[in-house]
């Protein structure tokens, strides 16, 4: 058994709860001045101010009281992590924020190739979907994928993990849907499933066959839902290979009626339901997500009045990817709109690679802030708790609290605020993930 004893915390924010947060509430994320947080194993255990913790049962259990007190006047009777046992660590966090580890609940990190090509390509004046309809986009993407083997998409797979959990995200979902055929999209998610066993970085898994038409179904979409339904939907379900089930809602990829077809068959079988909806063209995909009680809607950068009021009825979460629109010089989500009519938001990257070839928080927070008239507060949200709801996990990560796991970000400086004002920089000092210290920059 060991802990960790979080410190001298600034600003330790909590955002507290098993449920999402809702419309003003985003700015409910619970700020504890001095705080200090105490960890066993993977597990929080205690959460409270230092003065709390010094008349607490704990600060006594460990038996470290006046080792505390000297840890933060004589720091070099202690290694750097501030060990004074075996089993014991303390962290000074000096003064600096605590929060939970980001949740980056859409992504597409695991895919073969590149498409360097494209984005020089939508520089000179091409849409997405112009290049898309030409053969490239997401069939480029296939292509690759099929042919990387999967020892290869797992060295990609690893060190875009790394690079993540860098920025402070612990959690993160990924998505299929660079194979669509039934071998290659196994692949995709059982090397998402070996990533999650290896690498401290926990990965939702998605099914997103229907994500493209592929090139043998070129000009078939209701033949290829129906080989995505009848024949790769229940094998991954049998595997027990993902948690949700997503499909690309979308004018000239899949309609309104391919999609309820392909999602209520997944439901049947046990999936959860995501949708990319209303990113281009504004179809009812958002409507669709209310009424099938998806757990997430995603993009929405198109989303009707109608539709952000269904979501809104129905609980589903807004997730929203300022990093795409910014890519694809699209207009922005509006988060500021969809706050204030009640919705619960929360924020992606949308790695991958054709759209948004970014993993990048802090262009992230400073798109949201900026671009999409985001607070400090309700950015922070988004990352956390209503990211944790937006793949269902808002039980057991999101907040700190106790019984919550260990996952935690401190940052170099004393307040969130800090998070937009340093632009585009990464300010992530430690990160603990399942109450380990992964990384470490002090």
């Amino acid at each position: 058994m060991s802990s960790l004893i979080f410190t001298n915390i600034s600003q330790l924010v909590t955002a507290s709860g098993c449920a999402p947060k809702f419309g003003s509430h985003m700015n409910d994320i619970e700020i504890i001045d001095n705080g200090c947080v105490v960890t066993e194993d993977n597990i929080i255990i205690w959460v409270g101010t230092m003065e709390e913790f010094g008349n607490s049962d704990y600060y006594h259990s460990f038996k470290v009281g006046s080792a505390i007190q000297e840890s933060i006047s004589k720091d070099n009777e202690y290694d750097v992590k501030g060990k004074i046992s075996e089993n014991i660590t303390i962290i000074d966090c000096l003064g600096k924020t605590l929060l939970p580890g980001f949740v980056d609940s859409h992504t597409h990190f695991v895919f073969g190739g590149y498409r360097e090509d494209e984005y020089a390509m939508r520089l000179n004046g091409a849409g997405y979907m112009d290049i898309m309809n030409a053969g490239g986009g997401i069939a480029s993407s296939v292509e690759a994928t099929r042919n990387a083997s999967f020892e290869e998409l797992m060295v990609v797979g690893k060190s875009r993990l790394d690079d993540m959990i860098q920025m402070g995200i612990t959690t993160v979902e990924g998505k299929s849907g660079y194979g669509l055929d039934l071998e290659t999209e196994l692949k995709q998610l059982n090397v998402m499933k070996e990533l999650n066993q290896a690498h401290e970085v926990d990965i939702v898994p998605t099914f997103l066959g229907a994500h493209s038409v592929p090139k043998e179904y070129k000009g078939r979409p209701n033949d290829f839902i129906e080989y995505m339904v009848n024949d790769v939907l229940p094998e991954v379900a049998k595997l027990d290979l993902a948690e949700f089930a997503d499909i690309f809602c979308e004018k000239n990829v899949f309609d309104i009626s391919e999609s309820k077809f392909y999602l209520q068959r997944a439901k049947e079988l046990g999936f959860k339901l995501k949708l990319h909806a209303d990113e281009i063209v504004n179809i009812g995909g958002t409507e669709l997500a209310a009424e099938l009680g998806a757990t997430s809607a995603d993009h929405l950068l198109v989303a009707s009045e109608a539709g952000l009021k269904a979501i809104k009825e129905s609980g589903t979460i807004a997730t929203l990817l300022p990093i795409t629109a910014f890519s694809l010089k699209e207009e922005f989500a509006k988060a500021r709109e969809m706050i204030d009519g009640g919705l619960a938001v929360a924020l992606a990257t949308d790695f991958n690679p054709g759209s948004c070839f970014s993993q990048s928080i802090p262009l992230l927070i400073a798109l949201a802030a900026l671009q999409m008239k985001m607070t400090a507060k309700e950015i922070v949200c988004a990352l956390t708790i209503n990211g944790a709801c937006a793949i269902d996990k808002q039980e057991s990560i999101g907040s700190i609290e106790v019984g919550k796991k260990a996952d935690l970000v401190c940052l170099k400086f004393p307040s969130i605020d800090y998070l937009p004002y340093h632009i585009g920089m990464n300010i992530v000092e430690v990160v603990v993930k399942n109450g380990d210290l992964v990384v470490d920059n002090r």
